[in-house]
């Protein structure tokens, strides 16, 4: 049988003081830097806890180490299994090789190439590395599997006492290092063991803080879950947000999270895009997805602050594979109302398009994509036609000028079926 430590019902603060001393020279004290970036946009004191300069680059070896360090002898030879969408297996495959224990991680395969080496190279001859699925609930479930027929250990990315309290300890950084309690903390979520964790934490060692969770808006899976009083499966998922992916609430954090008043609210992945763009060209950050979550909320300011108030918002992680820029910007462009798709039906003859670019094109507007889609006979054509806008404002002159053409032009709107099927396959 597998097992997994730490589930028995504990003395949360004891517990987080013993992950605090577990995780001495072995997790990094990451720094507080204020942000005056954030700082400026919202009128309020924004600091962030830079949990991408954590070893794996998140805050993930938190949880990981503290659990498997916790194992017995008789438990660190059967060995241990995780499921991970890229963090928690690298956090994983970090304590495999410090305390030498051989694990094995179960990534689904949207995990990005760039999360698979580094699970590889932390791990080294300790892990091994195993691609499943197309979620991390299909991995997870494929690591259950495996734990049970081996009798290895589960290491949870979330759902587990041990995970939550290692995760606390950003709390506890974050509390000595302000020197006072903070007016609000900004965190990401995923299944909620950070949350968990620090809300928690925060309940009995600053309990006038506001704290804030912060999901992507398509795997918002703890907000399902305190709607409908129990962890509940969404029927669908947007997984680029790799980090922060899961289709379900654990039943460790969600009881936690529940009981601790916390706040949450869901983030366009576009806003998510345009905070990691932010990020790197302004403070000369790389965030990945998940990394930007929790700031995305504060710059798209979906976290109402008030000025001068302490605000502390986690930054991690910092895995993103820099192939992925191109969607990043498309989706921050499209997020941002400056990225448009239409489909045009051309005539087939000479001066079509021409006519187009002429009548319909603003002067400071850019074709970006340009494709034929099918014929639907010998005299029109349609073409799938990206149109990039000079300025938001430009868009109502466009659409205007659109409705006084001749030729016949279908917006096609994010979010449809028409957009999902021709824009995300073209």
């Amino acid at each position: 049988m597998s097992s997994t430590p730490g589930d028995d019902a504990l003395d949360f603060p004891a517990q987080v003081r013993d992950a605090v001393r577990r995780l001495d020279g072995v997790a990094e004290r990451t720094p507080l830097q204020r942000n005056a970036r954030l700082s400026g946009l919202t009128g309020a004191d924004v600091w962030l806890k830079r949990e991408d300069l954590q070893v794996g680059r998140s805050y993930k070896i938190r949880g990981a180490y503290n659990t498997i360090s916790r194992l017995d002898a008789e438990q660190r030879t059967a060995g241990v299994v995780c499921a991970s969408a890229g963090n928690h297996g690298q956090g994983v495959a970090y304590a495999c090789r410090a305390l030498q224990v051989h694990g094995r991680v179960f990534v689904p395969g949207t995990t990005p190439r760039q999360k698979r080496e580094r699970i590889a190279a932390l791990g080294g001859d300790m892990v091994e590395l195993v691609v499943v699925g197309d979620s991390y609930d299909e991995a997870a479930a494929a690591a259950a599997q495996a734990a049970a027929a081996s009798g290895a250990a589960l290491v949870p990315a979330f759902d587990a006492l041990t995970t939550v309290t290692g995760q606390a300890t950003v709390a506890v950084e974050i509390l000595e290092q302000l020197g006072a309690a903070p007016d609000v903390v900004v965190l990401p979520v995923g299944g909620g063991g950070l949350l968990a964790g620090c809300a928690t934490w925060l309940q009995v060692a600053s309990p006038t803080t506001r704290l804030v969770g912060v999901e992507p808006a398509g795997a918002a899976n703890m907000a399902a879950a305190l709607a409908a009083g129990r962890p509940v499966e969404l029927p669908e998922i947007d997984t680029f947000v790799d980090g922060a992916a899961v289709r379900r609430a654990g039943a460790v954090t969600f009881p936690l999270v529940r009981d601790s008043g916390a706040e949450l609210v869901a983030v366009p992945e576009g806003q998510i895009c345009t905070e990691m763009l932010d990020l790197y060209q302004a403070d000369g950050v790389i965030a990945e997805p998940a990394g930007a979550l929790a700031s995305a909320a504060l710059s798209g300011e979906l976290v109402p602050v008030e000025p001068g108030q302490t605000v502390v918002c986690l930054l991690s992680g910092g895995n993103n594979d820099v192939s992925r820029y191109a969607e990043v910007v498309e989706r921050s462009l499209v997020h941002r109302g400056l990225k448009h798709y239409f489909l045009v039906e051309f005539p087939q003859e000479p001066g079509a398009l021409r006519r187009f670019l002429d009548e319909v094109l603003g002067p400071d507007d850019d074709i970006v994509l340009f494709e034929y889609i099918k014929r639907d006979n010998r005299e029109t054509g349609a073409a799938l036609t990206g149109i990039e806008l000079g300025r938001v404002e430009g868009l109502p002159e466009l659409l205007a000028r659109i409705e006084a053409s001749p030729l016949r032009i279908q917006h096609v709107a994010p979010g449809t079926t028409a957009y999902r099927f021709l824009v995300q396959m073209s």
